[in-house]
């Protein structure tokens, strides 16, 4: 769906006269006043609340802050907030649309290749504590997912390239056929609404058997348990997609020293992820990962769930204790 024609799709499921845009500060300049455009043509009165980039805005403060915000305005059930960005604006935004007034409608704008095939999809909301990433946060389906994949020709490389660390994911977890176009990547650049529908796809089905994350949705989790840890250890200062690389990477290397895979797909899984130019070089300890990982938000008990690839295009969950966990790493 084009940005131009969100306040239409919007007038359709808001019955309300008030949005609230959730943004950052890279992302105003370039696509808000378009957004504002639209939706107020609709007939909507829209506020705007701008947020500066990166992950130290989906805080506690910030939350507070937006929430604040939502109440002066005031929205009422029958707005909803629009978030307009990328995984920060989407989580952020996502959980104040799902905590007040016990819940409103919350439109995800992605703006970023990760948010377009990743974190707008599914319901997932949340902000970071201090002791790690994403530990206070509800399920909330969004209304309405306006991805429009000219937003994402702005992006810097850098960014474009920590959406395709979940692209690639998905083509290992569920997609052999998308892990071999994702081989050639001028063909992805060329195709990329393609590929982003075809990651958007595989995404709801998992959503839809497993709304909550208890069971088949977990796979993908795919290269983010070593990924998240790989993130803490370096105190945010590598972005989540290239963390998930290496955690891809890794899990594939265990993988294959168990058994659990062929030494060729690990070569493969690597081989892509070096075309797109990602470091998968890891600086820090087993022992630090592993102090890390057994604080996992995911840990059940004594247990923890990784996921595994047995082939390109099929994964699994292999439970293990954590002192298994720390024994394979």
């Amino acid at each position: 769906m084009q940005l131009d024609k969100l306040g239409c799709r919007v007038r359709d499921i808001v019955s309300g006269g008030s949005l609230a845009v959730v943004t950052d500060e890279h992302v105003e300049k370039l696509y808000l006043q378009r957004c504002r455009d639209t939706l107020e043509e609709a007939g909507f009165a829209v506020h705007s609340f701008v947020i500066p980039p990166g992950e130290g805005s989906k805080d506690g403060q910030t939350y507070l802050e937006l929430v604040n915000f939502l109440a002066e305005i005031p929205l009422t059930r029958a707005d909803a907030v629009v978030a307009l960005g990328g995984g920060v604006v989407g989580d952020l935004a996502g959980f104040a649309a799902a905590t007040y007034l016990r819940g409103i409608k919350v439109i995800q704008v992605p703006t970023t290749l990760l948010a377009a095939v990743d974190s707008s999809i599914g319901g997932k909301t949340a902000i970071n504590l201090k002791a790690g990433k994403n530990l206070a946060g509800a399920f909330h389906q969004p209304a309405l997912i306006c991805c429009d994949a000219e937003l994402l020709r702005t992006l810097p490389e850098d960014v474009f390239l920590d959406g395709m660390a979940e692209v690639i994911k998905y083509g290992v977890i569920a997609d052999a056929q998308l892990f071999q176009q994702l081989t050639d990547p001028q063909e992805t650049r060329v195709r990329l609404a393609e590929v982003i529908e075809r990651c958007a796809s595989i995404k709801m089905r998992f959503v839809e058997e497993d709304e909550h994350d208890t069971g088949i949705r977990q796979m993908l989790n795919f290269g983010h348990t070593i990924g998240h840890a790989i993130e803490k250890a370096s105190g945010y200062q590598i972005s989540h997609g290239k963390a998930v690389a290496k955690g891809m990477a890794r899990i594939a290397e265990i993988a294959a020293r168990c058994g659990w895979c062929s030494r060729n797909t690990e070569k493969e899984i690597r081989a892509v992820l070096e075309t797109y130019g990602f470091d998968l070089d890891i600086s820090y300890s087993n022992e630090t990962l592993y102090e890390i990982m057994k604080t996992d938000k995911k840990r059940k008990g004594r247990f923890i769930d990784i996921v595994v690839p047995e082939e390109i295009g099929r994964c699994r969950l292999q439970r293990l204790t954590t002192e298994e966990l720390g024994e394979i790493l």
